[in-house]
């Protein structure tokens, strides 16, 4: 029997063991959603804005491991879903992005509401693909969840005309092989590599691990554990690899960088030796690169060719699954006491505390974020937007369970943290899942506030709510001179009515006293809850490490912004 396209996609999307799709319909992609009562096995999850699929597709998989999976109709409904698309291709998610496009026959002809898609997204897709018979699909299907999850993980873009989806028709047959002759990421490490490597690690006096979120993409987490442990290494962990490794191990050093622990980047700046785990030398973690790690050589272990070296020169360079390679490298790996190099870390680390909570009052973010992750005893799953309060929750919360702080790192997204939850706590729903945003970045995708109430999704939103786009003014502040252009809102929303209003429970929290009790509230309800933190307004974060400057003048301290302001004439890159 023939299938239309339409019917191919959902049969197709079966195969991969796909079981939730997020998304919104539209003219273009109304055939697909036409099939889709067929199929009960799909579950859609209606967002309320096509950013929210492809950011919730990407909590989803991160959770799951597996491709999330978004779709959207033609024109605005697909260049809506770029912004979640980027973010996934900057923090190597898999994701399978399915948009309508205008028929065939109008394809280049300004048709309403066409748009190049292919085009829009080649710079921010792992692959995509513009199919134009149904016959094509299955073989797009297999070869776009495949790349997806291959190699580098990323986002794939598979966009199909209108007239394929509803009226082409094929014979089904779903493919048991992909058809990349040209696509064959390097897995295995080179011998002779991981040989050299295992000998900079004996001759190291003052080795750093730096690990990446590789090590949560590859499940790597007991090898890099037995490394530490076997070579005595301390452990200096990327935002994207927070939760990567023990946050309460005695050689978890923290998160190094423009807002990280001022002592985890002197550990670098100090060491003799990185071992560079599935992490790319962001400039966040490198600050200026002529004066990073001076001293340092650097064996750097990516799957990715085009990250080794790119930034950082690697001595040992190795090309491959992190997992598997380091399964190669342990063997060669001779057991070592480095305690006077521990030591000495630790001497940093009481000499440069970072990330003290000082004593007031007020209503700190930092103590909130403090108090949540004891209260959840640290086996939350926390799901951050970007600003401020990422840098907070990455200071202030402990990780006992891998892979359980999911943040835009790369892209930087604001707005991710309320799809991305939603789809986190869909892919794991029996895990507590806390949303943690910034009163800025809550607004971009609250109306997916909808989504959670209509389908019980029981995210627990924690809204740091400052009344500003709040890292943009501590910039204004640091290096502006003082100049707030269009960062303060001062119109916000009575947050806990507009929580009622979706059918959700709101609490407010004015006073530090209520903060313990308020997450323990949120927590005994059963679906969603919305908790605006009513916090000190111009609360900055610290330490920061200025753009442009090296990890060696961090500012520490909120005294030291002056004299810092001063020689750089309050301008910064």
């Amino acid at each position: 029997m023939k299938l239309t396209g339409a019917q191919i996609v959902c049969e197709s999307l079966l195969r991969e063991n796909v079981d939730v799709v997020f998304g919104i319909p539209g003219g273009a992609i109304l055939p697909l959603y036409g099939a889709m009562p067929e199929y009960p096995q799909l579950r859609h999850i209606l967002v309320r804005h096509e950013q929210a699929a492809a950011m919730a597709a990407d909590g989803y998989a991160r959770v799951t491991g597996k491709a999330g999976v978004c779709m959207a109709t033609s024109g605005p409904g697909a260049t809506n879903l770029v912004t979640g698309i980027a973010s996934a291709q900057m923090d190597s998610i898999p994701i399978v992005a399915i948009t309508g496009q205008v028929p065939r026959a109008a394809i280049g002809k300004d048709a309403f509401q066409e748009t190049d898609m292919t085009g829009i997204t080649l710079p921010v897709t792992k692959h995509n693909y513009l199919v134009m018979s149904a016959a094509e699909i299955p073989q797009a299907i297999k070869d776009a969840f495949y790349i997806a999850n291959t190699g580098r993980p990323g986002p794939v873009l598979i966009d199909i005309p209108k007239d394929v989806l509803l009226n082409d028709e094929a014979e089904f047959s779903y493919p048991d092989d992909v058809d990349l002759p040209g696509y064959k990421p390097t897995m295995d490490g080179h011998p002779s590599q991981i040989q050299k490597a295992a000998q900079l690690i004996a001759e190291a006096k003052r080795p750093i691990i730096l690990a990446g979120h590789g090590i949560i993409i590859s499940r790597a987490y007991q090898e890099v554990l037995e490394l530490a442990e076997r070579a005595q290494i301390p452990v200096v962990t990327t935002l994207l690899g927070i939760s990567s490794f023990p946050s309460e191990h005695f050689l978890n050093v923290g998160m190094p960088g423009m807002h990280g622990m001022a002592y985890a980047s002197m550990a670098i700046n100090e060491s003799d030796l990185l071992i560079s785990l599935g992490m790319r030398f962001d400039d966040r973690v490198t600050g200026r690169l002529s004066d990073f790690a001076p001293n340092a050589k650097v064996v750097h272990i990516d799957v990715d060719p085009s990250e080794i070296s790119k930034n950082v020169k690697a001595t040992v360079p190795i090309v491959g699954d992190l997992k598997r390679v380091l399964q190669a490298l342990l063997p060669h790996v001779e057991p070592a006491v480095h305690a006077e190099w521990v030591q000495q870390v630790e001497d940093m680390r009481v000499e440069h505390p970072s990330h003290r909570i000082r004593e007031t009052d007020k209503l700190l973010p930092q103590y909130i974020l403090r108090t949540l992750s004891d209260v959840t005893d640290g086996n939350a799953l926390v799901v951050t937007g970007v600003g401020q309060h990422q840098m907070w929750a990455a200071q202030h919360c402990r990780f006992k369970n891998p892979n359980s702080l999911i943040t835009s790192g790369g892209l930087g997204a604001m707005g991710f943290e309320v799809p991305a939850a939603m789809g986190a706590k869909v892919g794991a729903p029996d895990k507590v899942v806390w949303s943690i945003a910034g009163d800025g970045g809550f607004q971009m995708t609250l109306c997916d506030l909808a989504t959670c109430a209509e389908n019980n999704i029981a995210v627990k939103f924690a809204i740091m709510n400052n009344g500003y786009l709040g890292m943009v003014r501590q910039w204004q502040d640091f290096f502006y001179n003082k100049v707030y252009t269009a960062t303060s809102y001062s119109a916000n929303p009575d947050f806990v009515k507009l929580a009622e209003a979706y059918g959700i429970p709101g609490i407010r929290v004015t006073d530090k006293s209520q903060v313990e009790s308020s997450i323990r509230q949120a927590m005994m309800e059963p679906g969603p809850v919305v908790v605006d933190f009513l916090v000190e307004p111009e609360e900055n974060v610290f330490p920061m490490i200025p753009a442009g400057e090296s990890l060696s003048e961090m500012l520490e301290e909120p005294d030291q912004v002056p004299a810092f302001q001063a020689s750089n004439e309050g301008i910064a890159t």
